[in-house]
């Protein structure tokens, strides 16, 4: 493994199919420190073309827009991640001016989960899960404004900044876009299985090759049997 890390120049993933949904999120690797020789988490993007390849980028960010323009991606294209800043700021850069229309939709799973963070009344809570499942921003950010907790004002501040990626979530399972992450989250998960076992710490000129190497495997890329 590690001299098929070392040795082996692995193409990027292509998708095969048109893609007409996507996600992103971020993952941790843990970096051999040049000054101390100990330890150091870093952060790494995965991308997910749902039905199709993942692919992994360290501190890449050219490299990702590249990859995802040679992607056979739809024209309108839903793209999902949770509320984090970094993810956003890929997402804005996928697809180059192949994609006419970039849907960017809140996971679904993330927004319910930061909800009931906010604690209280679990009938308030039920009730504004349900005005945000209908697509009714406005009114769900109401129902907090009796409320003086710094937890219930987060939250709406949370929704007003992500207003334009919560859409009608009922309406888009009806039509099949895609309401959830998970896709992208899996593939993270399944990454950390090889890429943070126990002891494991990587020197940083070899974390891009052994994220390609794992996405490869997910990929069931036909690359690896010919190398092998």
């Amino acid at each position: 493994m590690h001299r098929l890390v070392q040795k082996v120049e692995l193409p990027a993933g292509q998708g095969e199919t048109t893609v007409s949904a996507l996600s992103v999120d971020g993952g941790k690797i843990r970096l051999r420190s040049e000054e101390t020789g100990k330890g150091e988490w870093r952060d790494y993007k995965a991308v997910s073309l749902h039905e199709s390849v993942c692919e992994a980028f360290f501190q890449e960010p050219v490299a990702l827009q590249k990859w995802s323009e040679k992607q056979p991606l739809s024209p309108i294209l839903t793209c999902l991640g949770d509320g984090h800043d970094g993810v956003w700021n890929v997402i804005k850069t996928i697809g180059g001016s192949k994609v006419a229309i970039q849907r960017q939709v809140l996971d679904w799973y993330h927004l319910k989960e930061n909800l009931y963070k906010v604690g209280g009344s679990l009938k308030r809570l039920q009730q504004v899960e349900t005005l945000l499942w209908l697509g009714w921003v406005d009114v769900a950010i109401a129902e907090f404004d009796c409320l003086k907790s710094k937890k219930a004002k987060n939250f709406q501040l949370y929704l007003d900044k992500h207003r334009p990626r919560l859409p009608n979530y009922s309406n888009y399972q009806n039509l099949g876009i895609p309401i959830g992450s998970g896709s992208v989250e899996s593939k993270i998960k399944q990454i950390g299985a090889r890429v943070k076992i126990s002891g494991a710490i990587w020197k940083r000129e070899n974390v891009p090759r052994i994220l390609r190497l794992r996405c490869a495997y997910l990929n069931n890329s036909s690359c690896l049997s010919i190398y092998a």
